[in-house]
């Protein structure tokens, strides 16, 4: 039964994948920006149901921007769950925007890249960062920089927070948890460490009854924070979000 629900899940996905790029090389060009955001929208949500996951949001979207998100990061998955919870741009590693199918995807839903290993990289995207929220746009970093278990919060790099300093512009602490059937943390959609794309992935098609839980904070001001202390107080809100989660779930 597994193995049927793995081929099933797949063969969905792929056609779905498909449909996406479509949409994005043939349609989009005629579409306004807002039009764009809820196609992106509605095609993340439909992956989900593909995919078998089932989304809770609970907390207050932003309704406009500007706005930075800055979320946890657990899986490759993340993505394709926050922009179901809402439209957003993501600020995302360069690999992405190279991988088949996918990076076509990414950049079609308005991704910002940036090459991790390179500091001026880093000073160019957040440049590019502070134009987005001055421009009105609402942006998700993974302050984290790479993925963790879904249960301990990694340190928070405090680089990107300075788009919202400089912008300036709020900051809203998002939290994300993938839980099974009996509420315990999941990990059929992990991806950290040695762990390969392909099993996570595998894992995921093949699990059942996975829900993916957003929780959105308040949105906060800098208040003459400098980034390393207010990366330091959204670690600590995106904590007490995560510790909300676990205590709805019990």
């Amino acid at each position: 039964m597994t193995l049927l629900r793995v081929a099933w899940r797949a063969w969905r996905v792929f056609v779905h994948l498909l449909r996406g790029l479509a949409t994005i090389v043939w349609l989009f060009p005629r579409l306004t920006p807002a039009q764009r955001d809820l196609r992106v929208q509605a095609w993340s949500a439909a992956m989900l149901l593909r995919l078998g996951v089932t989304l809770h949001v609970s907390g207050q979207p932003p309704a406009i921007g500007p706005m930075l998100l800055v979320c946890n990061h657990v899986s490759w998955l993340d993505i394709i769950v926050l922009h179901a919870a809402h439209h957003c741009r993501f600020v995302s590693k360069a690999d992405v925007g190279r991988w088949p199918i996918v990076g076509r995807l990414a950049t079609g839903a308005g991704t910002l890249y940036i090459e991790r290993s390179s500091r001026r990289d880093a000073m160019r995207v957040v440049h590019d960062m502070v134009q987005a929220l001055r421009d009105g746009d609402i942006l998700m970093v993974f302050p984290e920089g790479t993925t963790g278990d879904g249960i301990t919060l990694l340190p928070f790099h405090a680089n990107l927070i300075q788009a919202a300093i400089s912008a300036p512009a709020p900051v809203q602490p998002v939290a994300l948890r993938y839980l099974d059937r009996h509420g315990h943390t999941s990990q059929a959609a992990s991806y950290v460490g040695d762990e390969s794309l392909l099993g996570s992935i595998w894992r995921l098609l093949g699990s059942d009854g996975m829900r993916a839980v957003v929780h959105f904070g308040e949105p906060e001001q800098a208040l003459g924070r400098d980034r390393r202390t207010w990366a330091r107080d959204l670690h600590d809100a995106v904590t007490q979000l995560l510790q909300g989660i676990r205590q709805s779930v019990v």
